[in-house]
């Protein structure tokens, strides 16, 4: 055909040529499969991230019961026994908000083997029991004492296993557990005459035994004041290492069933060890680290885990979705963050229903400011606050949620105190908040030195708080 050169040689590649291309090739997809792999591990690792972090914040009430079975160890105690105090709980008792004016009784009831019996004396003339027994999520099982299901008069508690289908026997107050361990925190609460040697003797009466021995029951006592015992959660590996144990201890209940389809996908799983990689423990200690700063949010945010007492006031209350149960189950929701950030995280032992007490918490002073170590503060106390029984002012550390340890070993003062306290002319007394005591102010002075907020608690709480018309007055920096 005209304008062909037929002449020419077929265009053809050359070896080299075909090398270079067939490299290039290959290098993409190298580069497509290596993109793609380190895609899948960087979704892997943000995944568990995401999920470690959540699950920190869903298991904080479980972590901390956790933490209390585990403590037992250390102060010589076992399950199913009687651990009371001698002496209030001072500051090397690392005790999530502990009151310092009345000693406890503590007690882990272990079901795993059947029934347990608690066998809770009636109130005298001179003490009387407060508190409530918990299960392993710290939903509240049972009040007990004048406000209790015993009315004060005493009575055997029986708490029955998970799936317990056997005989309830009669003449007990018998209790459901969800859980196969069930926790119980009481106050011996001095009244009338008592002195504090009362109320000691008092909580040596209170028996914890099985049902199976009830025919002859004995109860070991262990006098939990003259040792430290660390109580309080650890924000580090030891966190997911507490919740995989309660996975592994406790039966799955049916509102956690995405939750623990979650936790097995960052390897926590019922019947299997928890043994992170290097690579995942740091993901862990990670995620409990941003569970906890999201929780501390929560806690110091006005509105979210804390509420307002008054609109023109800086104390707070426990923001509740719930007046009793506090199972944080509300409309079909369990309400996770609520669960930690207006209670777990900074609380434990939640009664039924809070009307025995009731618990102001100051963490910002009269100009909104957040309490810091380095400040000196005053709080007026009115001779009318509204309390039955008794008011308390404790300082706690604003880490920890436990008292400051301090070289005095003073973290707390109450109107059980008002003899050694300066009282003013009307009655009213004004207590000192600061790293070192105002000249002439040492009797009224708690010490900080760190971050704090303050508890005040009034015990058998009147009308007066109730309705409102009796206000706390804020804290003042007096610098």
């Amino acid at each position: 055909m005209e304008g062909l050169d037929t002449d020419r040689p077929p265009l053809t590649w050359s070896a080299h040529m075909r090398k270079v291309v067939l490299s290039a090739v290959a290098l993409i997809f190298a580069t497509m499969s290596l993109q793609a792999q380190n895609s899948g591990e960087d979704n892997a690792r943000r995944t568990m991230e995401r999920r470690a972090v959540e699950a920190a914040i869903w298991a904080m009430p479980a972590v901390s019961m956790a933490g209390m079975r585990k403590s037992f160890a250390g102060i010589g105690a076992d399950f199913n026994q009687v651990v009371y105090f001698s002496r209030p709980m001072e500051a090397r008792h690392e005790f999530m908000t502990a009151n310092n004016q009345t000693p406890y009784v503590i007690s882990v009831l272990d079901l795993r083997r059947g029934p347990v019996v608690l066998d809770v004396p009636p109130a005298s003339g001179k003490v009387a029991l407060f508190g409530s027994a918990v299960d392993s999520w710290e939903v509240p099982l049972a009040d007990v004492g004048p406000s209790g299901d015993d009315a004060g008069k005493g009575g055997k508690y029986l708490f029955l296993p998970p799936g317990h289908t056997g005989s309830r026997p009669d003449g007990y107050i018998v209790i459901q557990s969800p859980t196969v361990f069930v926790h119980v925190a009481l106050r011996p609460i001095i009244i009338g005459k008592g002195a504090l040697a009362d109320a000691v003797a008092y909580s040596k009466t209170l028996k914890v035994y099985p049902l199976a021995e009830a025919s002859n029951p004995r109860t070991t006592y262990v006098d939990a004041y003259p040792q430290p015992w660390k109580t309080l959660p650890v924000y580090d590996l030891t966190y997911f290492r507490d919740l995989a144990a309660v996975v592994n201890d406790e039966p799955a209940q049916a509102w956690d069933a995405v939750m623990l389809g979650l936790l097995a996908s960052i390897g926590i799983e019922k019947g299997k060890p928890f043994n992170p990689s290097p690579g995942q423990a740091q993901i862990f200690e990670r995620a409990v680290q941003e569970a906890y700063a999201v929780m501390q949010d929560d806690f110091t945010t006005p509105g979210k885990g804390i509420a307002l007492c008054w609109p023109d006031r800086q104390w707070g209350e426990f923001n509740l979705p719930q007046k009793e149960g506090m199972d944080f189950l509300v409309d079909g929701r369990l309400l996770v963050d609520a669960r930690a950030g207006s209670f777990a995280f900074w609380a434990i032992f939640l009664p039924k229903k809070l009307a025995a007490s009731a618990y102001p918490i100051a963490m910002r002073d009269s100009a909104g400011r957040l309490l810091t170590g380095q400040d000196t503060y005053r709080l007026h106390v009115p001779a009318d606050t509204p309390a039955r029984d008794f008011w308390s002012g404790i300082v706690y550390s604003m880490k920890t949620k436990s008292m400051i340890p301090n070289p005095q070993n003073r973290v707390g003062l109450s109107s059980y105190d008002k003899s050694k306290l300066q009282v003013n002319a009307d009655g009213s007394v004004d207590l000192y908040f600061a790293p070192s005591a105002p000249p002439g102010k040492e009797a009224n002075w708690l010490p900080t030195g760190e971050d704090f907020f303050v508890m005040f608690r009034l015990y058998g709480p009147e009308k007066a708080y109730f309705d409102r018309t009796w206000k706390m007055n804020d804290v003042e920096e007096v610098n």
